[in-house]
């Protein structure tokens, strides 16, 4: 994952840091930021993959309409990226293509 990005962070209140891993690597995140602006931050371009011919894809509308910003988070495929708070020791993956579908036996209503 590169670690340089052509989007910079404007100029904020210092509101502190959270330590997330964005593909294998640390970084510092702000409190208060979603996760798609972290994965931006960081330079993980692209942030996900395409199910069917595999395009690359990264964070576009950051309001949740366009789904461009589906990241793995924790393990969960799928995550709306520009919809979910960093949290420490979050880990964010790519997504590449489309996740498996759980059988009836392997889901689990709690």
């Amino acid at each position: 994952m590169p670690h340089d990005s052509m989007f910079k962070r404007l100029a904020s209140e210092d509101r502190g840091t959270v330590l997330v891993e964005i593909d294998g690597a640390a970084f510092h995140a702000r409190t208060g930021e979603t996760v798609a602006a972290a994965v931006l931050a960081a330079g993980m371009i692209p942030s996900r993959s395409t199910p069917l011919s595999g395009s690359p894809r990264a964070p576009y509308c950051m309001m949740g309409a366009c789904f461009e910003c589906l990241v793995e988070i924790d393990g969960v495929p799928n995550v709306q990226g520009c919809m979910t708070l960093v949290a420490q020791g979050m880990k964010i993956l790519p997504q590449l293509g489309a996740r498996a579908v759980p059988t009836a036996e392997q889901e689990s209503y709690s």
